[in-house]
């Protein structure tokens, strides 16, 4: 899977070809998150019907984490866009740092109609010991049966240079005993993941936190959950 990352304005459909292209070359690409300026409301139709004619497409992500002010989700142009994306069947990427969640849970309490992906368990506060109110949240995100979380970008959260698997374990349980393995899903968040350490980590992270885990389940959390949401098998 691919996700966008953050092009120039205006640049996303170009991002989307050359993703395809990539694609068309290498199998191994099954998926595409593209961008799509949501904030453009009922006139996103464009950017998406362009968007849908890439076979990889497979939900859209709209950076909020990048706004000074992340209640912009909320106004009625971003709503109107991101009703429109779940009318096509794409789930909808939410990317915020946690600040931003009290907004995001708002955006999905508005379109309980929209299939969203928390992405990077909403970027909690690890480097400086931080769980609430993020730990709440989480809890009553999971409430909603909208939702479901990418288990990534996680330890870029903590201090890049002395972070501890100690430290950022407890907040990916949380996320875990809170939504359950049919609702989390694995990210690698590569290449920005490599800031703080190799992919294997990761890995080797997730797998200690989930210790004694249902094999079942350890297969919903690393392949099923995001076959699912994300359609890889169509």
């Amino acid at each position: 899977m691919f996700a966008e990352v953050w092009v120039d304005p205006g640049l996303h459909l170009q991002e989307a070809a050359f993703v395809q292209e990539l694609a068309d070359a290498d199998a191994r690409l099954a998926g595409m998150v593209a961008h799509a300026p949501v904030e453009k409301g009922a006139a996103v139709d464009a950017d998406l019907d362009a968007l849908q004619k890439h076979r990889t497409l497979r939900g859209i992500r709209r950076l909020i984490e990048i706004e000074r002010d992340q209640s912009f989700v909320l106004d009625p142009g971003f709503l109107e866009g991101v009703r429109r994306v779940g009318a096509r069947g794409l789930p909808f990427d939410i990317c915020v740092k946690h600040p931003g969640m009290v907004f995001a849970l708002e955006l999905v309490r508005r379109c309980p109609d929209v299939q969203f992906v928390l992405d990077h368990i909403g970027k909690p506060g690890i480097k400086h010991g931080l769980r609430e109110p993020w730990w709440g949240q989480i809890r009553e995100l999971a409430r909603m049966p909208n939702v479901v979380v990418k288990l990534s970008g996680v330890i870029t959260e903590a201090d890049h240079a002395a972070w501890t698997r100690e430290q950022v374990k407890p907040y990916v349980a949380h996320v875990i005993d809170c939504f359950g393995f049919d609702r989390v899903m694995y990210g690698s968040d590569w290449t920005v993941a490599e800031l703080t350490h190799g992919y294997p980590e990761w890995v080797a992270i997730l797998d200690e936190t989930v210790a004694g885990a249902a094999p079942a389940d350890l297969k919903k959390m690393y392949r099923e959950t995001a076959t699912r949401i994300y359609r890889l098998g169509d």
